[in-house]
């Protein structure tokens, strides 16, 4: 089975991907990296005939150059800088960076090796490889495809009854069915309904003349412990000084989970309080942690009102709108929601990542607020790190 090809344009990717490459292409030129494939779900399997179109369009990626219309829509990005856009000019994803294997039970692995600012590119290109290439072999597209539309018609039918009444981004290209799905979501929501606030991918964001949305994500502080120079607990610090040295606070959404949110408020002080627009929710309990960073804005004299509570952990509207209505008078609320906007469909999604797992040889990790979460491919490394943390955490708090 010969699919077309599933990514046609380098913007078809999330704006955070831009936004740390820019960080790392002016300050961390110097670092490699180390990215594994991991699909969450138990029993689910890949045949011989899925990798060899998976890297049938692997190839097909790297095959591909910006054009010069996406380099002057990423110039136009205010905070995105004429020498980065330069550095895109030149840049191309390298096949040779990129491993893939089958195991004899069906698991696949995808590593991706080399300088960091090329290789962390890879990942939601490749996350929108697997997807498309499961679903469309794995089931019969058309029936996938009649019961999404289905969904979305009752979810646009629910935003112009005035059930739902928040704004989110639509944050679904790494687990989206497929390209042209993702496409008639995004226009759908931004054309139907007045609750749509922009979208992470940079492709549909200038196709609509959307607002791109993005900042980081925790592969950006998991950088930082592969710095020999930098103390394990303290890489929420110093991530946090190279973004606002890079954006002045142009592009201000700080995620809060990378090591534990109650570790980085020990680094959100008072200047970043001011400097950041908001922050981002990713994993543990969304009511405990908007009560914490609104007691957290207050303690530094900040109004929670003028700040952002952005949430994006696995998120359907119901939720969104429970988190809403709890918030909305206390601080600016949005929502990123993904999966339940590109691939909601008569059959389980895929929940499959792409990690960093170690910077200049040394092992990184994430250890977040949702000790499922946590992914690391070397435990005495972990366990290491959560001392670390821990120890911080008893010193200062």
């Amino acid at each position: 089975m010969k699919l077309e090809p599933v990514v046609v344009s380098l913007l078809d990717t999330d704006l955070y991907k831009f936004n740390m490459n820019q960080v790392i292409f002016h300050k961390h030129t110097d670092l490699s990296g180390e990215y594994y494939f991991r699909c969450r779900n138990e029993g689910v399997v890949f045949t011989p005939e899925m990798l060899e179109e998976i890297n049938a369009q692997i190839d097909h990626l790297c095959t591909l150059r910006f054009r010069k219309k996406e380099l002057d829509y990423l110039r136009s990005i205010r905070f995105i800088k004429h020498d980065y856009v330069e550095f895109l000019r030149l840049w191309h994803p390298i096949r040779e960076y990129v491993e893939t294997s089958l195991s004899d039970s069906g698991e696949l692995s995808i590593v991706v090796r080399g300088p960091l600012f090329s290789a962390m590119q890879f990942e939601i290109y490749l996350l929108e490889i697997v997807n498309e290439v499961y679903f469309r072999m794995k089931y019969d597209y058309q029936t996938l495809l009649e019961s999404a539309q289905e969904r979305l018609d009752q979810k646009i039918r629910d935003f112009q009854s005035g059930k739902y009444t928040f704004t989110f981004a639509e944050f679904g290209c790494r687990r989206r069915l497929s390209r042209e799905w993702e496409d008639v979501v995004v226009r759908r929501f931004a054309q139907e309904t007045k609750n749509c606030a922009g979208t992470s991918n940079v492709y549909l964001a200038m196709k609509y003349k959307l607002t791109p949305i993005g900042t980081y994500a925790h592969e950006y502080v998991q950088m930082y412990q592969g710095i020999d120079s930098i103390p394990l607990a303290y890489t929420n610090h110093y991530a946090l000084e190279d973004w606002y040295d890079e954006y002045r606070g142009d592009n201000g959404t700080a995620l809060t989970d990378t090591i534990t949110t109650d570790l980085f408020l020990l680094d959100f002080n008072r200047a970043m309080v001011n400097n950041f627009t908001g922050v981002r929710h990713d994993s543990g309990d969304p009511y405990e942690w908007g009560e914490k960073m609104i007691e957290h804005y207050k303690r530094y004299g900040a109004d929670p009102r003028t700040k952002l509570l952005l949430f994006s952990d696995s998120l359907n509207f119901d939720r969104a709108q429970a988190l809403y209505d709890h918030f909305k008078d206390r601080a600016k609320v949005s929502f990123g929601i993904g999966t339940f906007c590109s691939n909601d469909t008569c059959e389980k999604a895929l929940n499959i990542v792409i990690k960093l797992q170690s910077v200049n040889g040394r092992a990184v990790a994430k250890i977040s607020d949702t000790p499922g979460k946590a992914m690391c491919r070397d435990a005495e490394y972990l366990e290491y790190l959560k001392r670390s943390v821990d120890f911080r955490l008893k010193r200062e708090k």
